[in-house]
């Protein structure tokens, strides 16, 4: 069966070709390391997660490529608050990014590359650019004209007349059109800018400015802008052209378009050639954002409602919906889990049980496995449409329950089949921890090292500081480094 996206490069579903028959090259946009990871970003990776799963599942070699953006200027506005300069706080900021991944149950990529150990090749970029004519150097900046490239506006679906200004207002008197776009920034960062970002807490706006990281350059010392980052960061990666490129929505532009219009003038080649955009997470009918201060980090809500709940939640719909994250969509997805849990528990414990017979058939039971394999195959093949996967997956779980609750001789090869496809459809490919013993022992280990929390609280609170710093001190021998904060301890396995 074929593979079809729905590619916003076309605004058309297509049969999906990779380049190589048998490789397929994978961008993901990934943070600026100036604030907690919330579940918004979870989201956009969990569904690229599954969508790098299922094309390995159809035999694809996959190269995947998510980056880290440490240098902006938000980083620096949080100087003094979350480190003593640009790095120590993009650095701070990435642990969280990190530690969100593995208790989510993310595969690696294959590499994450940072905007600073790639300016070399940002600045070599920018070089091309200016050569080829595409840029131009103005007071020690360089901009990208947008009326060179003839294509300017073809993803986003935008004319250039009607295109307003980008970038700073600062940048206007430098720049020969309003809508080009800074690809090297003069100098460092100025103390305005950083008091627009300027976190609580954090150092006054030019101490903080001072520690913003600058580079040397043709044009003298300075920094990349934001756009040519990705580029520079992707092609070095994955080539001059790669397969697929996935972003949240709200990057279709400026961003997404401004790294088509400048990898393909640098390059001559196609930049990408599927173009998928992960939706937005709602929260009250607004876009969750940490700007807007309406995020619950991810790592709280996997502390709440645990990695499988919210993998549920994520995957309960398509990649490119925007979902309510609230109470009533995490109970559903919560109930979702349950099933899922229990159909698969029901399935093993019965086929493991002196009750399943090589003899014991239930046709129901059967076709509903080949059923589901078929409906989980078809919905991720339409667009890596998870919301009919999962659907096939409880249908499979009712299966399972009524068998177990409708014989006492229980057909053992038909329980063996749905086991597979539980552990090979919602554990491989969706990435539940159903039939993943590593999986259910962490979680049985976390549960244990909070109650140990909690009762380290306690003598705490009773004033027994030595018993409580005995509890820590026992759990980091153990390998568990406990973090003190105002909203309570939190741990990591190391």
């Amino acid at each position: 069966m074929t593979l079809y996206v729905t590619n916003t490069l076309t605004g058309e579903r297509e049969r999906f070709e990779p380049a190589d028959d048998d490789r397929v090259t994978l961008y993901l946009c990934g943070l600026t390391t100036s604030d907690p990871v919330h579940v918004g970003h979870a989201r956009t990776w969990t569904h690229t997660d599954v969508m790098v799963r299922w094309l390995e599942s159809l035999d694809y070699e996959v190269r995947y490529v998510q980056n880290f953006t440490d240098v902006n200027e938000k980083i620096v506005a949080r100087i003094g608050a979350d480190g003593p300069d640009e790095d120590a706080v993009a650095r701070h900021y990435m642990t969280d990014v990190i530690e969100a991944m593995r208790e989510l149950n993310l595969r690696r990529a294959d590499v994450y590359p940072r905007v600073s150990e790639h300016v070399d090749e940002i600045i070599a970029m920018v070089e091309t650019l200016v050569d080829g004519g595409y840029a131009y150097e103005s007071n020690g900046s360089v901009y990208f004209d947008v009326t060179a490239f003839e294509d300017y506006g073809k993803l986003s679906n935008q004319r250039l007349d009607d295109l307003e200004s980008q970038g700073d207002p600062d940048e206007r008197s430098e720049k020969r059109n309003p809508a080009d776009f800074a690809l090297w920034k003069a100098d460092g960062v100025d103390a305005e800018t950083v008091a627009a970002e300027r976190k609580a807490g954090a150092a006054p706006p030019e101490e903080a400015a001072e520690g913003a990281q600058t580079w040397e350059s043709p044009w003298g010392e300075g920094r990349p802008g934001w756009h040519i980052e990705c580029s520079a960061m992707s092609t070095t990666h994955l080539g001059d052209s790669f397969d697929i490129h996935v972003a949240g929505s709200d990057l279709v532009f400026p961003h997404n378009e401004n790294e088509i219009a400048q990898s393909e003038a640098a390059t001559g080649e196609q930049f990408c050639q599927y173009w998928l955009h992960t939706g937005m997470v709602q929260v009250e009918d607004e876009k969750m954002s940490s700007s807007l201060e309406n995020f619950t980090t991810a790592r709280g809500a996997i502390d709440e409602y645990g990695a499988d709940v919210l993998r549920t939640f994520f995957l309960s719909t398509v990649y490119s919906a925007d979902p309510t994250f609230s109470e009533a969509t995490l109970a559903e997805a919560e109930d979702r889990w349950e099933t899922l849990e229990r159909g698969y528990d029901r399935a093993v414990a019965a086929a493991d049980s002196v009750d399943a017979y090589a003899t014991a058939v239930d046709d129901d039971l059967r076709e509903t496995v080949e059923r589901t394999r078929e409906e989980f195959e078809a919905a991720m093949n339409d667009d890596f449409n998870t919301r009919e996967a999962m659907a096939a997956l409880l249908e499979l779980a009712s299966a399972v329950n009524a068998h177990v609750d409708g014989r006492d001789r229980y057909d053992f090869p038909g329980l063996k089949r749905a086991i597979d496809a539980f552990e090979e459809l919602g554990g491989d490919v969706f990435g539940l921890s159903l039939g993943d013993p590593a999986g259910g022992d962490a979680g049985i280990a976390a549960d244990l090292v909070e109650l140990v929390l909690d009762v380290r609280e306690e003598e705490r609170e009773a004033g027994n500081y030595d018993r409580a710093d005995a509890l820590r001190d026992r759990l980091d021998a153990l390998g568990v480094e406990v973090q003190d904060s105002d909203d309570g301890p939190t741990f990591r396995f190391e």
